[in-house]
């Protein structure tokens, strides 16, 4: 394949060098950030050699090369002034302001999850080791693994600059420079043991190791400031003038306005918490386990941490934040758990099952927050709810916690009351309640499941090679289920595919539609089967369920008769699904094309869920 020539041609298709910002490629596609998708023909560039498919996702037009897309994009690098380092500016798309938020702050942290990811699993061995006594806190072998784990989460904010940098299109190194000033250690210090002013204006004491949203403002600010300075600065003194003129004017409006938002904002909460909870803590209780991962999310839980130490050390407990903690951290790993079992994704559960042990054992839970509740956005607002409920019995019974420690599975022991009491027993029923609520909720609201890129490309490609054909039929699914290949249907009539060819489908809703347009040529008057005559001249059998003609049209409801012309998606037969099972009848469907001879190809796609009127058989 001369990919110089597939390259050429699929830039001129996509409307030349003039509509891409930027390209990048993954595993086996293009991915292209366009000016201008409008005008482009999808069937245009599938019809190019070499070329897939395409797809229309996130603000990227996708074109499906396959394994060697490497090579088609190293030939497109030489066509135009493009390159995998290109800003990357995806056309905006209408969304709500929370919304968009939450996509800012996901996009940005989702590329510091592998460090997150690792950071967080070394503190759950660490925990587990303490626990059983391998490891003491005193030895260095500890205060060096303590620091492998906690050095991602205190220099988050250094993190955050690579990927905030590529979403608002800065220059990362001068971005991290004046970042680097708000977790430099001696900048730290010097807050912390006097009254600090910056050319005469106070700079508010505050830590900004942690936190997050901070970094991501100092980047969308730092936009307008590279423009700003271009503007003003000599083209002769770009190369030094430009940057030092950045860093000056980014730098005082870091410490002196955006870090202090977090940090006073953190403030204002704990004691607008504190205050509440003086008055009714089962009301602060609740809010503040429910709002834990936004607060989280801020880097404002730290600005309560002096509040929560002075606690144990005065009265000895502390009936708020730690404890708000405990069904958090337990729900976001409930929550993320629920996404690994249901999800059909291999990425995604792979991702959500360390997440979610993460979560559970450390109560580390920006793994799970950044990598898929806050991603997927219903997942988290199922563990917010959980844990708001369970937060209300925390409260009632009056929870407390001991000793300092990110409450989780593993340390749930700070709850052990020295004196004795049922403290111990009511923080279990607080995490028991928090994980059920946060998994059945997850499970039942569910979430937007990404779909396995080899399964994309495998559709991609067999609708490639049919585009290839000289002509084609589909049938769409009549039934919503499960399709499955006829030789898992337990009679030898369809499994040999005596009567045909097709596909199976394992009904979850009891209604059939018209899978093509056409004439029902015929109908049983058991009403189980339906033979349809499809306008491109397929001979289609529908057969609800095995052997159910012995049921004389019980539990089945038709509202159509031989002769009658039907359209796609029109009802044909409704049947009941837990009654004939009662009966003891198998309720698998198949679905054959009668007429297909030897000179005839019929591809199914098959072992997926389907909806009435997904794709499910195509005849050549």
């Amino acid at each position: 394949m001369d990919y110089s020539i597939v390259s050429k041609e699929i830039l001129e298709k996509i409307g030349g060098e003039d509509n891409v910002i930027s390209v990048t490629h993954c595993m086996t596609r293009l991915r292209f950030v366009l000016k201008n998708e409008n005008n482009i023909s999808d069937d245009e560039v599938k019809k190019i050699k070499g070329v897939m498919g395409v797809m229309r996702k996130g603000g990227q037009y996708q074109v499906i090369i396959g394994n060697d897309v490497s090579k088609c994009y190293k030939e497109l690098l030489k066509l135009g002034k493009f390159d995998e380092d290109s800003k990357e500016e995806i056309p905006k798309e209408k969304k709500n302001i929370f919304s968009s938020i939450l996509d800012v702050i996901s996009g940005s942290m989702s590329a510091t999850l592998p460090a997150l990811m690792g950071a967080g699993m070394v503190k759950v061995l660490i925990v587990l080791l303490t626990t059983v006594g391998i490891l003491s806190t005193q030895s260095q072998t500890y205060k060096i693994l303590y620091a492998l784990g906690d050095a991602a989460f205190y220099f988050l904010p250094m993190l955050l600059v690579i990927s905030t940098s590529k979403k608002f299109n800065v220059n990362p190194y001068t971005l991290g420079a004046v970042v680097a000033v708000m977790v430099y250690p001696d900048f730290t210090k010097l807050l912390s043991s006097s009254h600090v002013a910056f050319l005469g204006i106070p700079v508010t004491a505050a830590t900004y190791s942690y936190s997050v949203i901070p970094v991501i403002i100092m980047a969308w600010i730092m936009k307008y400031i590279e423009s700003f300075v271009d503007k003003i600065t000599p083209s002769v003194t770009k190369n030094f003038l430009k940057p030092m003129l950045i860093v000056l004017i980014a730098m005082p409006i870091a410490i002196l306005a955006v870090g202090p938002i977090g940090y006073l904002l953190g403030k204002g909460l704990a004691g607008i918490m504190y205050a509440i909870q003086a008055k009714a803590g089962w009301i602060a209780l609740p809010l503040m386990a429910a709002f834990m991962p936004l607060i989280v999310m801020t880097g404002m839980h730290w600005a309560f941490i002096p509040i929560v130490l002075v606690s144990l050390q005065n009265p000895g407990y502390e009936t708020l934040v730690l404890v708000a903690m405990l069904p958090s951290n337990l729900a976001q790993g409930a929550s993320t758990l629920a996404v690994a079992l249901k999800s059909k994704n291999r990425d995604l559960k792979q991702v959500a099952s360390a997440s979610s042990f993460s979560a559970f054992l450390a109560g580390v839970t920006e793994p799970a927050m950044y990598g898929v509740t806050l991603k997927y956005k219903k997942p988290l607002i199922a563990s917010m709810i959980a844990s708001g409920i369970a937060g209300i019995y925390a409260g009632i019974v009056s929870l407390k916690v001991y000793v300092y420690a990110t409450p989780s599975i593993a340390a749930i022991v700070q709850f052990i009351n020295p004196k004795g009491g049922s403290n111990f027993i009511n923080a279990i029923i607080t995490g028991v309640i928090a994980m059920v609520l946060a998994f059945v909720l997850t499970w039942i609201i569910g979430f937007d499941d990404p779909v396995n890129e080899e399964d994309k490309e495998e559709i991609q490609a067999i609708e490639n090679k049919l585009d290839k054909k000289n002509k084609e039929a589909l049938v769409l699914a009549p039934i919503e289920g499960k399709a499955v290949a006829l030789s898992q249907v337990d009679d030898v009539t369809f499994s040999e595919e005596i009567m045909g060819k097709g596909a199976a489908i394992i009904p979850s809703v009891g209604k059939v539609v018209a899978p093509v347009n056409g004439v029902v040529s015929a109908l049983f008057e058991t009403k189980h089967a339906i033979g349809i005559t499809s306008e491109d001249g397929l001979e289609i059998l529908i057969h609800v369920g095995l052997d159910t003609v012995k049921l004389g049209g019980k539990y089945f409801s038709a509202h159509i008769k031989k002769g009658d012309k039907i359209g796609v998606g029109d009802l044909l037969v409704e049947f009941d699904i837990d009654a004939i099972k009662k009966e003891g009848y198998d309720v698998i469907t198949p679905v054959i094309v009668t007429n297909a001879d030897s000179n005839v190809e019929v591809l199914s796609l098959v072992d997926r869920d389907v909806k009435v009127k997904d794709e499910l058989i195509k005849v050549i």
